[in-house]
């Protein structure tokens, strides 16, 4: 079996929501609703947080978690999962977004599967089905579009394609289907430091 590492990506200084790690969410705070979620998956051996800030490692450290230091230079979450990287031997990386405090723990395992099940996969990530047309007009949600393989073309926060002439997007549900993106991607240790 693989070393699989599953990483929380976490920083203080959100743009929409400065501080969103410590959010108190009934008596937890986000990150350990996440990390606790994620320590419920079978296949990563270990779960780490990523952080630049003291606050989130000191609030990780206080319920048990493991903690890595990173840089504040660091502009993405899959950069900061590459740091991890280079400090933590692994075969493959988990990067669960650190603001998924719902996340279901078989995801994280169907994310990893993607990697185990195809050996020449050196990234994977999951979609979902969009069924509302808040979802398909939301901005916040990252909407993708696959090749007939399953491979990621496109991503993006306007819907993809444009149904023409219907103004109604609830109807362009019945018109194509559309993906939404969940934030977890993996990868393998190799090709997310060349990434």
């Amino acid at each position: 079996m693989e070393r699989v590492i599953a990483v929380i990506p976490a920083r203080y200084a959100s743009q929409r929501l400065p501080a969103k790690p410590l959010v108190d969410l009934l008596g937890k705070s986000m990150i350990q609703r996440v990390y606790e979620r994620v320590s419920l998956a079978s296949l990563p051996s270990s779960v780490v947080v990523a952080t630049d800030d003291e606050r989130i490692a000191d609030a990780v450290r206080k319920f048990g978690g493991e903690v890595k230091m990173t840089s504040s230079d660091i502009k993405s979450g899959s950069d900061r999962v590459a740091a991890v990287a280079q400090k933590l031997p692994g075969e493959i990386y988990v990067n669960v977004q650190g603001d998924e405090p719902l996340i279901a723990p078989e995801m994280v395992d169907e994310a990893v599967r993607v990697l185990l099940d195809d050996p020449t996969a050196q990234v994977g990530t999951l979609v979902r089905r969009i069924e509302s047309a808040d979802d398909l007009v939301n901005p916040a949600v990252v909407k993708v579009v696959m090749s007939s393989m399953h491979n990621a073309l496109y991503f993006s926060r306007a819907a993809i394609p444009v149904v023409r002439d219907i103004d109604d997007k609830a109807l362009w549900l019945n018109k194509h289907t559309f993906y939404k993106h969940v934030g977890i991607y993996v990868f393998r240790r190799d090709f997310l430091l060349s990434y």
